[in-house]
C-alpha cells in the first residue's frame, strides 16, 4: 500500500509567504519604486530637513538639470562594452534625468522640473523605433524601469502631462521596449535577466497588465539558465558572476533587488523567498568587498572591487522586516554621503508596528562546503607514490596497484595524454582544489578516468579536481566558457562492468568534477559505492547520446550506494542525480540545484531513501520518480526542502510503497499542490 503523508501545517505556513498572483487585483498607482504613501513620507522627511534624506535631496537637486538637452534617436545602437554606441548614452542620461526631475517636481512642486521630465519623455516616445546590437536588450532593461518610474510619478501627480503624450509613451513601451525584452535572455550573465524582469514589472504596472506582471514574477522565481534569483544567488550567497567581477555582481544584485522592490510596492514579496535569498547575496558580496573572504566555488574575481550605489534600499527593507544586514549596512553607510536618488527612493512609509527581530540571514549548510575545497589534512602512508606536475599519473597508479598503496598527486595542473585507467586497490589522493587533473584535449579521448578491469574494487579517489573543459583557465567571464557552449565531448569518470555487482567498494571523497559535456561521474554495475562531500557541477550537455541522458551523477544497476554531504548543481541539460535500476541507495544532506532537467530522477529502482536534502531551482520537477516497465518500489522521500523548481516539487508515477513525508515545499511551478503523485503507469513522451 502506498503511504503518502503531507506536511500540511508546514506547507500552509510556507504558502502564506509565497508571492500571490491575481488576474483581478488592480495595481496601486503611483506604484513602481514607491507608493503614494512612500512618496509623501519621503517628501516630509526632506522638507523637515531630516538627514540623510535632506542631504540626498540637495545632491539630487544639483543633478536635476533643467537645461538638459534631449537628443532622441530613432535607432539606438550599443555593442559589447559600448562599441559601437550610438544614442545609448543619450538614452541612459535621458532616463536618469527624467526620473531625477520627476522626483524633484514631486518634492518641490516646481513646475519647471515636471516640464523638463515631460519634455524628455515626449522627445523620445515618438522618435525611438528600435534598439540594436549586442547590448540592445540590456540597454532597454537598464533604461526602461527608470523611464517608467518618471512617467508613473508624472502621471499621478497633476504634472500636466497630456493624455495624448501618455499614450505616445505607452506606445513606445509596448511596441519598442516590450517586444525586445519579452522573451528575456537567460543565456547571458544573470544581471541581464535581473534588469529585464525589473523593467517588465515596471511596464506591466504602468500599462496595468497583470498577466505581464505575473509572467515577470514567474521568471524571477523559475527562469532557466541564469535567469532566476535561484540561478543567480546560490544558497551560500555566492553569485553566478562572483568569478567574473564584482561590478557585474553588484549590478545583478541591484537589478534583482530592484525588481523585488517594484513587486513589493504592489504587495508581492520576492525578498523573503529562498531564506531571504537577496539578503544572502548582498551580505556575501558586501562581506567580500569589505575585506573578508567567504568561501567560493571557483576563484572569486578581484576585478572591480569598488562599492556601487546599490545597497540602501536592500538595507532599509530587510531592517524594516527584522532581518539584520551587518555587511550591507556597512556598505550602505560608506556610500550614503555621496548618494542621492537611491536614498530617496529607498523610503517606505512606516508600517506602524515594530518588526519581529529575525537575526542575520543564514546560509544553507546542506552539502556545503563540498568538493575538493572541503579537503582537510590527511595522513599519507610512507610508501605513497608522489606525483608532481609533469610526471606520469598513470605510471604511478600502475606501480601503486602492485602493492595496494596510495598515489599522492601534488598541487598543480596534471595534464595526461590518455584517459587514466584506474586499477583496483589504490587510493588516488590530491591536495585539495589546487590539484587539477586534466585530460589533454589532443588525445581525442572522452573520459578523464575509466576502470582498468571489469571487476574494479577497493579504490578511493579523493581531494582533487577533475577539469572536464577543454581549457583549465575559466577566463574573465566563466559564463562564456560554460560546457554547453564548448563544442567538445569530454567526460569525467566512467566506471562500467559487464554484470551487476562486479565492481565493489568504490569510494569518492571531496572530489570536484566540473564542466564535462558527458556525465560527471557515471557508474554502471557496482556495489558498495560511497560518494561523500563531492561537488559535481556543470556536467551533462547535449552531446551524443543527447540531452536529458547525461547528468552530474549517473548510477545504473548499482546497489548499496551512500551519497551524502555533496553538491550536484547546474547540469545544463541533465539532472543533478539520476538513479537507474539502483537498489539500497541513500541520498542525504545534498544540494541538488539549478539543473536543466530534474533535480533528481529515479527510474525502475528499489529501496531508495532521499532525506534532508536541499532541492531547488531545477528546470523541471525537484524529484521525478518515473515509470517505464515495472516502476520503482520502496521509495522514501522525507525531510527535504524542495522549493522553487519550475515543475512540481515531487512528481511520481506508479511507484509502489512510496513513503513521502515531512518535506518542506514552496513555490514549485505554478501549482497550488506541490506534489503530483499518480498511480498511472505513464511513460514520459517528451
Amino acid at each position: 500500500m502506498r503511504l503518502i503523508h503531507f506536511a500540511l501545517a508546514a506547507f500552509a505556513v510556507l504558502t502564506l509567504c509565497l508571492p500571490q498572483k491575481s488576474s483581478a487585483q488592480p495595481f496601486v498607482h503611483p506604484g513602481i519604486d514607491q507608493r503614494l504613501q512612500d512618496l509623501t513620507y519621503m517628501k516630509k522627511l526632506v522638507l523637515d530637513g531630516t538627514q540623510p534624506w535632506k542631504g540626498a535631496f540637495d545632491r539630487l537637486l544639483a543633478a536635476a538639470d533643467t537645461n538638459f538637452v534631449v537628443k532622441p534617436y530613432t535607432h539606438v545602437l550599443r555593442g559589447p562594452y559600448g562599441k559601437p554606441n550610438i544614442g545609448g548614452d543619450d538614452l541612459s542620461r535621458s532616463a536618469g534625468m527624467a526620473y531625477n526631475c520627476a522626483l524633484v517636481w514631486y518634492i518641490t512642486h516646481k513646475k519647471v522640473y515636471a516640464d523638463k521630465a515631460i519634455e524628455i519623455l515626449n522627445a523620445w516616445s515618438p522618435v525611438l523605433w528600435d534598439l540594436d546590437y549586442n547590448d540592445a536588450k540590456l540597454l532597454a532593461a537598464w533604461t526602461g524601469h527608470v523611464l517608467c518610474n518618471a512617467a508613473e510619478i508624472l502621471r499621478y501627480s497633476g504634472s500636466g502631462w497630456l493624455q495624448n503624450d501618455i499614450g505616445s509613451f505607452t506606445n513606445m513601451l509596448l511596441t519598442v521596449y516590450y517586444p525586445l525584452i519579452r522573451y528575456y535572455y537567460p543565456q547571458a550573465n544573470g544581471n541581464w535577466d535581473g534588469a529585464i524582469i525589473h523593467t517588465i514589472l515596471s511596464i506591466a504596472i504602468f500599462t496595468n497588465d497583470r498577466k505581464m506582471f505575473n509572467n515577470a514574477v514567474d521568471h524571477f522565481l523559475h527562469g532557466p539558465v541564469n535567469g532566476s534569483i535561484f540561478k543567480y544567488i546560490y544558497p551560500s550567497g555566492q553569485c553566478q558572476e562572483t568569478m567574473r567581477d564584482q561590478g557585474h555582481v553588484q549590478l545583478g544584485l541591484g537589478e534583482f533587488a530592484g525588481a523585488a522592490q517594484v513587486a513589493f510596492t504592489q504587495g508581492t514579496d520576492l525578498f523573503s523567498v529562498g531564506n531571504n535569498r537577496i539578503a544572502l547575496g548582498y551580505e556575501y558580496t558586501a562581506r567580500f568587498l569589505l575585506g573578508e573572504e567567504p568561501y567560493s566555488y571557483g576563484k572569486k574575481s578581484e576585478r572591480s572591487r569598488i562599492l556601487r550605489d546599490d545597497y540602501e534600499y536592500v538595507y532599509r527593507h530587510y531592517t524594516a522586516m527584522g532581518v539584520d544586514m551587518p555587511w550591507t549596512k556597512k556598505a550602505a553607510d560608506s556610500i550614503r554621503s555621496k548618494a542621492s536618488r537611491s536614498i530617496l527612493t529607498a523610503v517606505r512609509a512606516p508600517a506602524g508596528k515594530p518588526a519581529i527581530r529575525k537575526g542575520a540571514p543564514e546560509i544553507s549548510t546542506t552539502g556545503y562546503i563540498a568538493g575538493a575545497g572541503a579537503a582537510t589534512a590527511v595522513k599519507i602512508p610512507d610508501d605513497a607514490i608522489i606525483v608532481s606536475p609533469g610526471q606520469s599519473v598513470q605510471e604511478a597508479l600502475d606501480s601503486a596497484a602492485v602493492k595496494k598503496s596510495w598515489v599522492l598527486v601534488k598541487n598543480g595542473i596534471h595534464s595526461f595524454p590518455h584517459t587514466l585507467k584506474i586499477p583496483s586497490g589504490v587510493t588516488l589522493c590530491g591536495e585539495g582544489e589546487g590539484t587539477i587533473l586534466f585530460l589533454d584535449p589532443a588525445s581525442g579521448e572522452r573520459e578523464a578516468m575509466i576502470n582498468a578491469d571489469n571487476d574494479l574494487h577497493d579504490i578511493t579517489i579523493r581531494d582533487l579536481v577533475i577539469e572536464g573543459s577543454n581549457k583549465t583557465d575559466p577566463g574573465t567571464d566563466p559564463n562564456s566558457r560554460r560546457s554547453y557552449r564548448g563544442g567538445y565531448n569530454r567526460g569525467g569518470i566512467l566506471f562500467r562492468s559487464s554484470k551487476e555487482g562486479e565492481m565493489q567498494h568504490l569510494n569518492f571523497l571531496h572530489v570536484t568534477i566540473r564542466n564535462c559535456t558527458y556525465s560527471g561521474l557515471s557508474i554502471s554495475g557496482a556495489g558498495d559505492v560511497r560518494i561523500t562531500g563531492c561537488d559535481f557541477t556543470e556536467n551533462g550537455v547535449s552531446v551524443p547520446p543527447g540531452q536529458r541522458l547525461l547528468h552530474n551523477l549517473l548510477l545504473l544497476h548499482c546497489t548499496g550506494v551512500n551519497i551524502k554531504d555533496s553538491r550536484f548543481d547546474t547540469s545544463p541539460y541533465g539532472c543533478g542525480i539520476a538513479l537507474d535500476h539502483c537498489r539500497n541507495t541513500a541520498v542525504s544532506n545534498c544540494e541538488v540545484a539549478r539543473n536543466g532537467w530534474y533535480g533528481m530522477l529515479i527510474t525502475e529502482s528499489k529501496d531508495i531513501s532521499v532525506r534532508d536534502n536541499l532541492i531547488e531551482g531545477n528546470d523541471r520537477s525537484g524529484i521525478m520518480i518515473e515509470f517505464l516497465q515495472n516502476g520503482s518500489e520502496n521509495i522514501t522521500v522525507s525531510h527535504n526542502r524542495i522549493h522553487f523548481n519550475a515543475g512540481w516539487g515531487l512528481e511520481s508515477y506508479a511507484a509502489k510503497n512510496a513513503g513521502i513525508t515531512a518535506n518542506q515545499y514552496a513555490g514549485n511551478g505554478d501549482h497550488v499542490a506541490q506534489e503530483k503523485i499518480s498511480a498511472e503507469k505513464l511513460i514520459g513522451m517528451e
